[in-house]
């Protein structure tokens, strides 16, 4: 299996866990508020990773030594600094903003909103130079479409609530391009570890100011914020930056919308929802959009290889 293969099992992985998860902020939300709930599940998703880290460091398997070597250990040091702080802030804003989102919109809609980012990713990409490709452009446009069959079933009017999620939207398109700039610059799961900390403090912090919430709602809602902490943030986010590296940022925010397929298939499978014939067909059309830019991009790769070869052979 090549190193691009695993990347986009790796974001669809991420991707089918947020998916999943869904439910467990919007039950949350029923307990404590979007800063007390975001403030502990990061600080817990940043927990969690600290053994992993700690293994990867006695394996050699860490690339922090590696970067230092390359650059210095102070470059090394001030890009791991910025990178935590860039990535982290442009996580709290997304997350927070999501959770205040989904206070008054129903999911199916708050799912598509969210996922807007496809289209946001590339034109964003563009004012930095990155270039988007005919097959990845047609890619995005599918995958809107399926989106809007999956999970919008009534007029799409906006609310408040919808603004908080378009901006939500914004935020995690910033932040799939932050963690493509800065890929190369530190150790991946260092960077997922540390990017928790600082989403989680900054939310901590905005708790204290906003929130009051009570020791018997936090307890109440133990499940979510766990499955939230660990799986969600500990383990997805941690797959979306070892994922990015090696894929393109407009690619990933392709392949991560795919979370808006695995919500509404793990309700119809778990809660026993009933698919709709209009939803059926967006989770085909969002399948067929992700697998014409996985095999557009490898077709792509085949004939440039074709031509390099042709090129170089004696006339």
């Amino acid at each position: 299996m090549s190193l691009k293969t695993r990347s986009s099992l790796m974001l669809l992985l991420a991707a089918f866990i947020w998916g999943t998860a869904f439910v467990a902020q919007s039950i949350g939300m029923d307990y404590i508020g979007p800063h007390t709930f975001g403030g502990i599940r990061f600080m817990i998703g940043s927990l969690v990773l600290l053994p992993l880290i700690a293994w990867r460091t006695r394996k050699g398997q860490d690339a922090t030594a590696e970067i230092a070597a390359r650059t210095s250990p102070r470059k090394a040091r001030r890009a791991f600094i910025t990178a935590a702080l860039c990535c982290g802030a442009a996580l709290f804003c997304g997350a927070t903003l999501q959770q205040m989102g989904l206070t008054g919109t129903d999911a199916g809609k708050a799912g598509f909103i969210t996922a807007l980012y496809i289209v946001l990713v590339p034109v964003l990409g563009l004012a930095f130079g990155r270039k988007v490709t005919p097959i990845i452009a047609l890619s995005v446009v599918l995958a809107l479409v399926g989106l809007f069959l999956l999970c919008v079933s009534g007029s799409l009017t906006l609310a408040t609530t919808d603004l908080y999620l378009l901006a939500c939207a914004l935020c995690f398109s910033i932040h799939i391009l932050v963690i493509d700039h800065f890929s190369d610059t530190v150790d991946p799961v260092r960077l997922s570890s540390a990017q928790f900390f600082v989403s989680g403090a900054l939310s901590l912090v905005c708790m204290v100011i906003f929130e009051r919430p009570s020791l018997a709602d936090i307890i109440a809602c133990t499940g979510p914020i766990l499955y939230a902490g660990v799986l969600s943030s500990g383990v997805a986010y941690t797959l979306q930056v070892v994922g990015q590296r090696h894929t393109p940022p407009a690619t990933a925010s392709l392949l991560m919308s795919f979370e808006s397929v695995f919500s509404v298939l793990a309700g119809a499978v778990v809660l026993k929802e009933t698919l709709t014939l209009r939803e059926g067909t967006g989770c085909v059309i969002m399948f067929a959009s992700v697998l014409l830019s996985q095999l557009g991009d490898i077709a792509l790769e085949r004939i440039k290889r074709r031509r390099a070869q042709g090129s170089a052979r004696p006339m």
